[in-house]
């Protein structure tokens, strides 16, 4: 099949060179010149494991190809997925839908005989009725279906979750579309991968009702945590305790500083304003993207409470900035909120991160960005550990002890074990295990 992509950032250019790897003639358009040139050169504007290979491998095989000629590849294409970001919109938390209809109107100028137009990003119940009016309104005369086809990638693991899904769900009101959508995602038929047919705005909605179930396991077991600490229970023992009851699952219960990322920030918000406007409002969720902001700062305390409440005048080193390991990603990370408290608290942030230093320069000002996790302790007063990079998981801590001023370790990963690294002499705190590290002046 010919498909068109339109948009080559993070879910555009995972889903096309996937598509592509499955046999698929692909075709990945994006407005952006200097992307296009630099996809052309093998350059990807996203750390994702494994992506730039896949990327060159159907290119080679003349399977995958980059342009900004949006118009020439829709008018070849027998399938067109809008996959372009829908961020958060500025002052009221809807979701910017303002590239989804210049890009329906765009796709409607090169329209070609039956065309199933798919939209792959993240957008509110409707949002495919409001794009089929753009387009009709375009071109009234046009043959066409659209077509919503959520994507459910994890950022670091996302080209084994397109290829091996949990499941695929495709939001049809057109039988010709369905065997459209069935013929692209064909090759998963050998993987047994359960398909959702269901209505459009159904669709949609699953999206953001999966995002928001996630953001408020993440934020039910952090609460459950800072119970753990006044109690003196284990948050680990606790969530392997209820994990293993099938109805619930020991997914997304990590207790750490707080959810980020390009999804669940922006996704719980556009659904909590998208319940508002129905009138029917979903609390819980208003409770967990409310409790997740105040928690990422509140972090920050962890540190000053290792110095007695202040850190003004320390220097602390932070190991990993990105909001999780395998990528480059810094959108609503929880370093950002940390690194602010700790600088309006007085102190100095020295930081490493193994892929996302580049992204953080452009939201984050005053560190003092290191080569490598040792050259970040050197000199410093405390360690805090805010993602949990492979690399960071095995860190010479005698080395480490040596080059800090004094020992002290904040693992908001809980990433060490608290008995282990008291016997080795470090003033350790955690999250939700009970290690606290003694208040220094």
């Amino acid at each position: 099949m010919h498909i068109a992509m339109v948009g080559s950032g993070y879910v555009g250019l995972v889903s096309g060179a996937c598509l592509a790897d499955f046999g698929h003639n692909v075709v990945c358009v994006d407005s952006d010149l200097k992307k296009v040139e630099s996809l052309k050169a093998g350059k990807m504007p996203i750390f994702e494991p494994g992506l730039a290979e896949l990327v060159a491998n159907n290119v080679r095989h003349n399977r995958l190809s980059f342009t900004t000629d949006l118009v020439g590849a829709v008018g070849k294409a027998d399938a067109v997925f809008i996959a372009v970001g829908t961020p958060s919109r500025r002052g009221d938390g809807h979701a910017d839908l303002t590239y989804v209809f210049q890009a329906a109107r765009d796709i409607a100028a090169g329209l070609n005989g039956f065309t199933v137009v798919v939209t792959k990003s993240t957008v509110p119940v409707g949002t495919g009725d409001e794009v089929e009016r753009v387009i009709r309104e375009a071109r009234p005369e046009a043959d066409f279906a659209v077509v919503s086809n959520p994507e459910f990638l994890r950022e670091g693991a996302a080209i084994d979750d397109f290829k091996r899904p949990d499941r695929i769900v495709v939001g049809v009101e057109d039988e010709r579309a369905e065997g459209v959508m069935r013929e692209v995602y064909r090759p998963l038929y050998l993987n047994r991968a359960p398909f959702v047919f269901t209505s459009r705005r159904t669709s949609e909605l699953t999206k953001y009702a999966a995002n928001a179930f996630l953001a408020t396991k993440i934020t039910f077991i952090n609460e459950v945590a800072d119970l753990c600490e006044k109690v003196g229970a284990n948050v680990q023992d606790v969530a392997r305790g209820i994990g293993l009851d099938n109805r619930i699952g020991g997914k997304f219960l990590h207790a750490g500083p707080g959810y980020g990322g390009s999804c669940f920030p922006k996704d719980t918000q556009a659904l909590i304003k998208t319940a508002q406007d129905y009138d029917s409002p979903i609390r819980i969720v208003e409770t967990v993207s409310a409790v997740n902001d105040q928690r990422k700062r509140a972090m920050a305390r962890k540190v000053f409470a290792a110095f007695g409440g202040s850190a003004r005048g320390k220097t602390i080193a932070m190991l990993g900035l990105t909001f999780k390991p395998n990528t480059d990603d810094m959108r609503d990370s929880p370093a950002i909120s940390i690194v602010t408290a700790l600088q309006d608290g007085g102190a100095v942030v020295k930081a490493f991160d193994p892929e996302g230093m580049e992204q953080a320069k452009l939201v984050l000002d005053g560190v003092t960005y290191c080569d490598d996790p040792y050259s970040c302790c050197e000199g410093a007063d405390a360690l805090v550990i805010v993602t949990e990079w492979d690399e960071f998981r095995a860190l010479d801590l005698e080395r480490v002890k040596g080059l800090l001023t004094s020992p002290v370790m904040i693992d908001l990963r809980n990433i060490y074990d608290p008995v282990d690294m008291a016997r080795k002499g470090f003033d350790y705190a955690d999250v939700g295990r009970g290690g606290k590290a003694p208040a220094r002046a």
